[in-house]
C-alpha cells in the first residue's frame, strides 16, 4: 500500500510563497506533518517545479537533516535547499517500495538536482527482441523503452570483445541471421550450413526457437558457467542414447563457450560467489563509472556509465547507477555480493530491494583490504583511463568550438550548429539534409530530411541555389513575422553552415533578408575545393588554415550533412525504381503499391506470387490481383 500526502503531479504555482529557509515557522510546521516512516519526498521551488526527489527509511529525520545548520551538505545540494518552497511526500509500506517508486518518478520528471545518467553512444548494448515471435539479437547504441518485452544488456565498454562474443554465439547456436527473408519460398544458404534454423520459412516453431535464444541470453546474463553445465548434461544424455552426432555438436558448443572470457580470470578467495564491483573516477566536469561483473571467478562483463560529476556525492552517484542497472536486470542477473568504492547513502534500502528481487540475501560491501579492495582499485583504475579519454575528447571539442568562435567573431561558442546539403542526380529525386551538432557532437535525434518541392527542379534540370533557398525558407518560416520568439526557442541555431561556395550562400542570404531574419541567423558556407569559409556580403574567403580545429569542425558538419543527404537520396531512388514497373499496372495506385511492397518486400516476389497470394494484401481484390498477375505473366 502507498499513502500519498500533498502529492499532485501537475505543476503548482507558488510564486507568492517564500522559500522554506526564509520562513522558519512554516518550515517547522511542515516538518512536523511528515511522518517518521519509509517513503519518498519531492522538493519544489516557488514556481512549483520539482527540484529533487529522494527516499528514506524515516522521512522526517531525512528532511530535517537538509535544514540543520550542523549538517554538512555538498555545494550543489546546499544550493538546492535554498530554493525549496514546498515539500511533498509519499509514504510506502517498505523501503524497497520507496526505492522503486523514486526511480520511476526520477525518470518521469528528470529533476535538475538529482543524479541523471548521461546517454553516451560510445558504449553499445545487446538487444534481444522478445516482442517478436522469432527474437532477433543485435548490437545497438540506443536503448529504446517503447517495448517492455525487449531486453537490453550493457552498456559494454569493450566493443571489440562484445562483437567477438556475438559473432562466436552466432557460430555456436543456429540463430535468425536476417531481419527479413532473402527468398520468399525457400531458406537461404545460412540454413543449408546450419547457421539458421529456417526462421524465414517457419521450419522451427517459435517455442523451439525461443529455447535457443534463452540459452544465448544466459551468456549476456553472466551465466555462461551455468549454460555449460546444462549443455554438458544434454551431451551426456545424447551419448547415452547413442546419438553421437548430436553429442559431438553439443561438445563443440561447450568448447567454444569455454573459450569466451577464458583469459579473464580474477583471483578471489571464493570463486563460487557471483559479484559485481563498481567504482568511479571524476574531475570537475565528468564522472566515469565502471562496473565489473564477476561470475565463478571470471570477468564476464565490463559495463560503463557517465554522470555529471557536480550532481551529487560519489556514493550517491554509485547508488544511482546500481539502481538503474538492476531495475533493468532480471533477478537471475543480480549478484550475491556487490563491492562498492564508497559507502552508499541508502545501502540498506538497496540491499533489501535487491534481496527481495533475487529471492536470497544480497550484500553490499565497501572492502578495506586484501583482494576485494585490490579488485575495487582495478575497477577504479579502468574508470580513470576512461576519464582521461573523455577529457581528451572534451578538450579537443572545446578547442574546436573556441577556434570556430574566433574565426567567425562569434560572441560565444556556437552551442547548436546546423548543416545543410542538397543531393540529386541531374535534378532527379532532389532532396536536402539538415544535420545538427550540439556542443560539437552530432545530435542525430534532431536530423531532418527534406524532399525538394520546387517544380522547376526535375530530371535534367537541377538548381542547388533554389533548392537551398527552399529548405532554409521551410526551416525558419515559423520565426517569420515574429510569430515565435527566437530568444525562447530551444531549436534556434547559433550557426548555420551551407555546403557550397558564394553562390549557394548568396541564395540563402537572399531568403533570410526577405524573411527579415538575416540579423538573427549567423550563416556561413564551406566550399569543398579548398575548404574555404565564406561570409555573407564578402567576396573573398576568410584567411584560415584547412587543418585548424574550427575549420575541421565545420568540415565534420559538412561531411555529415553530405552523408545524410546522399543516403536519403539513394533511398528515394530505390523506392522509385521499385515502384517504376508497378506504375504501369492499370488501377494500381501509389497506396496499394506501398502495401504490395510492404507485404512482398520486392518486385521479384510480386512477380512470382499467384493471384491468391496477391489477394492476401489488404485492398487487393480479385480483379486487381488478376491485373497484376497478367502484367507479369502476359499470354
Amino acid at each position: 500500500m502507498i499513502v500519498v500526502a500533498s502529492y499532485n503531479p501537475t505543476v503548482i504555482t507558488l510564486t507568492e510563497t517564500l522559500t522554506l529557509v526564509k520562513d522558519k515557522e512554516r518550515l517547522e510546521n511542515r516538518l512536523k506533518e511528515i511522518p517518521p516512516e519509509p517513503g519518498i519526498y519531492l522538493m519544489r521551488d516557488q514556481k512549483g517545479d520539482i527540484l529533487y526527489i529522494g527516499k528514506s527509511k524515516k522521512l522526517r529525520s531525512r528532511l530535517r537533516s537538509y535544514f540543520r545548520d550542523s549538517q554538512p551538505l555538498s555545494p550543489r545540494i546546499a544550493t538546492m535547499v535554498q530554493q525549496v518552497a514546498d515539500i511533498e511526500f509519499i509514504v510506502t509500506d517498505t523501503e524497497a517500495e520507496s526505492l522503486a517508486l523514486e526511480a520511476n518518478l526520477i525518470k518521469q520528471h528528470q529533476p535538475y538536482f538529482n543524479v541523471l545518467l548521461k546517454d553516451d553512444k560510445r558504449y553499445p548494448y545487446v538487444c534481444i527482441t522478445w516482442s517478436e515471435d522469432y527474437p532477433r539479437i543485435f548490437i545497438t547504441r540506443k536503448r529504446r523503452i517503447d517495448n517492455e518485452k525487449d531486453k537490453y544488456y550493457g552498456p559494454y565498454v569493450d566493443t571489440r570483445l562484445l562483437r567477438y562474443t556475438l559473432h562466436t554465439i552466432k557460430r555456436i547456436f543456429p540463430l535468425r541471421q536476417r531481419p527479413r527473408p532473402l527468398f520468399k519460398d525457400r531458406p537461404c544458404l545460412n540454413y543449408d550450413i546450419g547457421r539458421c534454423p529456417g526462421v524465414c520459412q517457419q521450419l522451427i516453431t517459435p517455442q523451439e526457437y525461443r529455447q535457443t535464444v534463452q540459452k544465448v541470453a544466459m551468456v549476456f546474463q553472466g551465466r555462461t558457467g551455468e549454460l555449460i553445465d546444462t549443455l554438458t548434461s544434454q551431451m551426456e544424455k545424447a551419448a547415452q542414447a547413442m546419438n553421437f552426432e548430436l553429442a559431438a555438436e553439443i561438445r563443440d558448443r561447450i568448447k567454444a563457450l569455454g573459450a569466451l572470457n577464458a583469459d579473464q580470470k580474477v583471483s578471489l578467495p571464493d570463486d563460487t560467489i557471483s559479484r559485481d564491483a563498481i567504482a568511479l573516477a571524476s574531475d570537475d566536469r565528468h564522472c566515469c563509472i565502471q562496473l565489473f561483473q564477476i561470475r565463478a571467478g571470471r570477468l564476464v562483463g565490463r559495463l560503463g556509465f557517465f554522470a555529471d560529476a557536480r550532481s551529487e556525492t560519489p556514493g550517491a552517484i554509485l547508488q544511482r547507477v546500481l539502481e538503474d542497472r538492476y531495475q533493468m536486470a532480471d533477478p537471475v542477473e543480480i549478484p550475491s555480493e556487490i563491492l562498492v568504492q564508497y559507502q552508499l547513502p541508502e545501502a540498506e534500502i538497496l540491499a533489501d530491494w535487491l534481496s527481495e528481487r533475487k529471492g536470497r540475501k544480497v550484500s553490499i560491501i565497501v572492502p578495506q583490504r586484501q583482494t576485494k579492495a585490490e579488485l575495487i582499485e582495478m575497477v577504479e583504475r579502468n574508470a580513470k583511463y576512461e576519464l582521461e579519454r573523455t577529457q581528451r575528447f572534451a578538450d579537443r571539442n572545446l578547442q574546436s568550438l573556441q577556434d570556430l568562435a574566433e574565426i567567425l567573431d562569434l560572441p560565444d561558442f556556437p552551442k547548436r550548429i546546423e548543416g545543410y546539403d542538397i543531393s540529386h542526380i541531374q535534378g532527379s529525386n532532389a532532396v536536402a539534409s539538415q544535420v545538427v551538432f550540439i556542443d560539437g557532437i552530432p545530435a542525430k535525434q534532431y536530423y531532418r530530411h527534406y524532399n525538394i518541392k520546387n517544380p522547376n527542379v526535375r530530371i535534367g534540370h537541377s538548381d542547388d541555389f533554389a533548392s537551398l533557398a527552399e529548405v532554409i525558407r521551410r526551416r525558419f518560416r515559423k520565426y517569420q513575422g515574429g510569430e515565435n520568439s527566437i530568444e525562447d526557442a530551444e531549436d534556434f541555431p547559433d550557426l548555420v553552415m551551407i555546403d557550397g561556395g558564394k553562390g549557394q550562400l548568396s541564395s540563402v542570404v537572399a531568403v533570410l533578408q526577405e524573411m527579415n531574419l538575416l540579423q538573427d541567423v549567423k550563416v556561413v558556407s564551406l566550399a569543398k575545393q579548398k575548404e574555404e569559409i565564406f561570409l555573407p556580403g564578402e567576396s573573398l574567403p576568410l584567411p584560415t588554415d584547412p587543418e585548424q580545429p574550427g575549420v575541421q569542425l565545420l568540415r565534420r558538419v559538412r561531411d555529415e550533412a553530405h552523408r545524410f543527404a546522399v543516403s536519403f537520396h539513394r533511398q528515394q531512388r530505390l523506392n522509385k525504381s521499385r515502384r517504376s514497373r508497378l506504375d504501369e499496372i492499370p488501377g494500381l495506385g501509389f497506396h496499394r503499391q506501398k502495401q504490395l511492397l510492404a507485404h512482398f518486400h520486392s518486385v521479384d516476389y510480386i512477380r512470382e506470387a499467384s493471384v491468391k497470394q496477391l489477394m492476401e494484401v489488404s485492398g487487393i481484390g480479385q480483379q486487381l490481383a488478376q491485373e497484376i498477375y497478367n502484367y507479369f505473366h502476359p499470354a
